[in-house]
């Protein structure tokens, strides 16, 4: 029987100096934690006892080790059987070579004034019972049902100068979408067809542009793939925009208007306060597509803010305006396409999610998600852009430096040890 595995008929015999070596075979009767980390995804029901050496001096990594299920003194684990930073690094780089395509559609989404909303589709000519010929633009929209759009007569010669830019653009969108397939395949983040078709209609009214961003796990993403890095997968089917200041664009259509262009079905979800504006956008049925409008709150409440420019209404969220202060625009990958948008600059998402992960109700799952995201950028900037987190340390406004202090605690469930250069960038938080 392996050292260490747990068994009801033969006791585990204790060597005379109290000490016992541990294969790998038997880790699964193992709990090891760090007490500065409070690692608490271990099962801890045995009794606590600190490892030492065989000089008898404490070892530094973990400080407690429990053997499930046995009464015993102190044990002697050695360190070439036991792996004791199991906690791999959080990204790893993508090929140059895929980096240097991901650039070529970067400027792709730079140069497109505007994306289509379905499927790049294809030129149709028909004839009606009339005997006359036409033009149609045969696509499926963002929920996959067929759409045709009249263009115009064979012999109208404003119709035929239009089809050469329209068959270019759709020539040219089915190139892109077989560059994307390949970046998908290598770990590139990629949102699905309703999500692209939401941010690619508010792409072509100019809200990235006049400075509208895009927050949350998408733009987590998209900061991911244009850091040339990749990490564990992500889920979500929420769209958050925000914005910090009144958009400067003349006559734009209702957020809701915008949203429907896609043929997505959006309706406003009702607010638990009846007397309150709706501040999100749901699809109708069982889908989880939900968009939610966001703007900097005054203090660390989160009120129901107006804003007039989009006819809708906003959630005021602590700290989003030191979120917002840095901006840069980078491309938003699809099956369907690519689009550019506007997103918070790296440093300043990864100081904010340690902030917010402090500011959520200890009933809620999402401080975890927030560190680990916090912790995965912390990590790929300090390699590819030194200084960047200190730079973003410093601006962080003085109310939020002890929700700082105490996420960077808590990020040891995240972070690697190993990270040497990302824990000393968060020094300066101390």
């Amino acid at each position: 029987m392996a050292a260490g595995r747990r068994s009801a008929t033969a006791p585990v015999r204790q060597k005379e100096d109290s000490e016992i070596a541990l294969s790998m075979t038997g880790i699964g009767e193992l709990g090891c934690y760090d007490e500065r980390a409070q690692l608490a995804d271990c099962s801890l029901l045995g009794p606590e006892v600190p490892l030492t050496t065989h000089q008898g001096a404490p070892r530094p990594y973990p400080t407690i080790c429990v053997l499930v299920g046995y009464d015993w003194s102190t044990y002697y684990i050695p360190q070439d059987d036991t792996l004791w930073d199991t906690m791999a690094a959080l990204t790893s780089p993508h090929e140059r070579a895929l980096t240097l395509l991901f650039a070529e559609l970067e400027s792709t989404a730079e140069e497109q004034r505007e994306a289509f909303l379905g499927t790049p589709g294809n030129l149709t000519q028909r004839t009606n019972e009339n005997g006359t010929k036409f033009w149609v633009h045969r696509y499926s929209d963002a929920t996959g049902r067929r759409q045709e759009t009249y263009l115009g007569t064979e012999d109208d010669r404003a119709v035929i100068a239009r089809l050469g830019p329209l068959r270019r653009r759709i020539e040219e969108a089915n190139a892109t979408i077989a560059r994307v397939r390949l970046l998908a395949r290598a770990g590139f983040a990629t949102v699905d067809r309703k999500t692209f078709s939401t941010l690619a209609s508010l792409h072509n009214h100019g809200l990235f542009r006049a400075g509208a961003m895009l927050v949350g796990s998408h733009a987590f993403g998209a900061l991911l793939n244009a850091l040339g890095v990749k990490a564990v997968p992500y889920a979500t089917e929420d769209v958050d925009i925000a914005r910090a200041e009144a958009l400067a664009l003349p006559e734009l259509p209702a957020l809701l208007d915008m949203l429907r262009e896609t043929g997505i079905e959006f309706f406003e979800v009702p607010a638990l306060n009846r007397r309150q504006h709706a501040t999100s956008y749901k699809e109708g049925g069982a889908s989880r597509l939900r968009v939610d409008l966001l703007v900097p709150s005054p203090g660390e409440g989160y009120p129901t803010i107006p804003v007039p420019e989009l006819k809708a209404y906003a959630k005021g969220l602590p700290y989003l305006r030191y979120l917002l202060g840095e901006s840069q625009e980078v491309p938003v990958l699809s099956p369907h396409g690519v689009v550019l948008v506007r997103v918070p600059v790296p440093e300043r998402y990864a100081i904010h999610k340690l902030v917010v992960s402090q500011l959520r109700g200890k009933s809620s799952s999402k401080p975890g998600k927030d560190l680990r995201q916090a912790a995965t950028l912390i990590e790929a900037l300090v390699e590819r852009f030194p200084g960047a987190v200190e730079g973003a340390l410093t601006a962080i406004p003085k109310s939020a430096a002890k929700h700082v202090r105490r996420a960077a605690a808590a990020l040891s469930r995240y972070l690697p040890a190993s990270a040497e250069a990302a824990w000393e960038a968060l020094k300066s938080s101390a």
